[in-house]
């Protein structure tokens, strides 16, 4: 008998364990898109930022995936994942709380929102490698896209009810104040993560190993995969252009469409309703058309959808800003849900730290070189401007999964074996490949941006 979707999900909420995983995520989630829209607008509205320092401040959130990027892989192999999340997120709580307090006493300044955002990125490094490399040990593998979607989900659903939220709570009782509600997510995020009672045993120490060593194994088993690499480049580019979008479009939507800032989260809401769909229709998508397809075809089709944004005018402009970024949002989650999925299954267990820090090294390194070239941008040329080179860029992501081995597969192999490079000579008509019927090629031809 076979297992529907709906079923498979309502089997993983009878886990107690990931529904306080699940619980978790979505606290943080909320607070982290409530304060998406009212940290920018504390930066614009509160302390009369540039564009460049609202790139700046979008930089500083990020930069931690560049500088402590790969060592922080290392680390996490070395830990138990549970504590240290519970750790990052107690960390992040405090650092976010500082800035409603220093606003109520009003010494809030721009150097402190940097501080905030530079903290909060380097516990954020920790506890996103740490997460995906803790989901493995609480499913099996066949349920890791179910659980994947599950998590998009919450994070979509967020995206959804935060920012309209927050744009409320902005006019309401002030951007610093509306902070608050991050602090107060990621504390009830560390509440849930402590109740979890999944055995995790302390990871045994290597005779001899280093950090450099640590480092160089996990770089070698991303950069010796073929899939993995142009994965790695093609998220690499969304997200570059990704961060361009979001250190320009708080200043365009207000200097430039004139919104207020409850509009403003009612737009970025908007806007997330695609990534919404996206995370429910992922595991549908990879079934129908294959796990291998999704990954290039939901770039290519929703990529176009980018040039939107720098044609919004005052008149129905917010509409048509939002109908670009839920279409290109929508893309982007049945993407990051495939990928994601994909390395989680390839990696052998005791590199999945390494592994993840690697890719959000090599993915996540180019948010805060996107940011300031965004901020520059805006600040030279205009935010118009600005969104019209992001649109362009978004146009050039799906180009490396073109060219690679990624358009001539149905679906992704599912071990290290499957996905080395085939050597000259090699005879492969006529195989299997993990139980699957391959081509006349010998490609397998069954079954984020993160």
């Amino acid at each position: 008998m076979s297992v529907t979707p709906r079923a498979a999900a309502e089997g993983l909420l009878r886990m107690r364990d990931f529904r306080l995983l699940l619980a978790g995520a979505a606290a943080a989630q909320f607070g982290a898109h409530v304060a998406l829209v009212a940290l920018p607008l504390v930066a614009v509205l509160e302390l009369d930022a540039s564009a460049f320092q609202v790139g700046l401040l979008t930089a500083a959130e990020t930069a931690a995936f560049l500088v402590i990027g790969l060592p922080a892989g290392a680390w996490v192999d070395r830990m138990r994942k549970v504590p240290l999340m519970i750790r990052t997120d107690v960390v992040r709580a405090a650092a976010m709380a500082s800035v409603p307090a220093a606003g109520v006493a009003g010494v809030l300044t721009m150097t402190q929102l940097y501080a905030v955002a530079l903290v909060v990125g380097v516990a954020t490094v920790f506890f996103d490698v740490a997460h995906q490399s803790f989901l493995p040990r609480l499913l099996p593998q066949n349920q890791l896209v179910k659980g994947n979607g599950a998590l998009e989900t919450v994070r979509s659903s967020a995206q959804v009810t935060g920012p309209g939220l927050g744009g409320g709570l902005v006019q309401l009782l002030g951007a610093h104040l509306a902070v608050a509600a991050d602090a107060i997510g990621y504390a009830l995020s560390a509440l849930c993560l402590w109740r979890i009672k999944q055995p995790e045993p302390r990871p045994e120490a290597v005779p001899g190993a280093s950090l450099r060593a640590d480092i160089g194994e996990g770089l070698h088993f991303v950069l010796g995969q073929p899939l993995l690499r142009v994965i790695a480049v093609a998220t690499g580019l969304g997200n570059f252009f990704t961060a361009l979008l979001m250190a320009t479009q708080t200043v365009f939507l207000v200097r430039v469409l004139g919104l207020e800032p409850g509009a403003v989260g009612l737009v970025l809401s908007a806007a997330a309703i695609g990534g919404l769909a996206g995370a429910l229709a992922a595991g549908a998508l990879a079934a129908r058309w294959g796990q291998a397809r999704v990954i290039w075809f939901s770039p290519l089709v929703t990529g176009p959808f980018a040039l939107l944004w720098p044609l919004s005018e005052r008149t129905g402009g917010a509409a048509l800003f939002a109908l670009g970024s839920g279409v290109v949002f929508f893309g982007a989650v049945v993407y990051n849900v495939a990928q994601v999925s994909f390395r989680q299954v390839l990696c052998p267990p005791h590199l999945l730290g390494r592994m993840n820090a690697t890719l959000r090294f090599l993915m996540w390194g180019t948010l805060p070189l996107g940011a300031l070239a965004g901020g520059a941008l805006a600040d030279g040329f205009g935010a118009r401007a600005a969104l019209l080179c992001c649109a362009a860029g978004f146009l050039t992501v799906p180009l490396p999964l073109l060219l690679s081995e990624l358009r001539r597969m149905r679906d992704l192999p599912t071990g290290p074996d499957a996905v080395r490079p085939a050597t000259p000579g090699t005879e492969t008509a006529g195989a299997t490949v993990n139980g699957a019927e391959a081509g006349p090629d010998g490609r397998d031809r069954t079954t984020p941006l993160g």
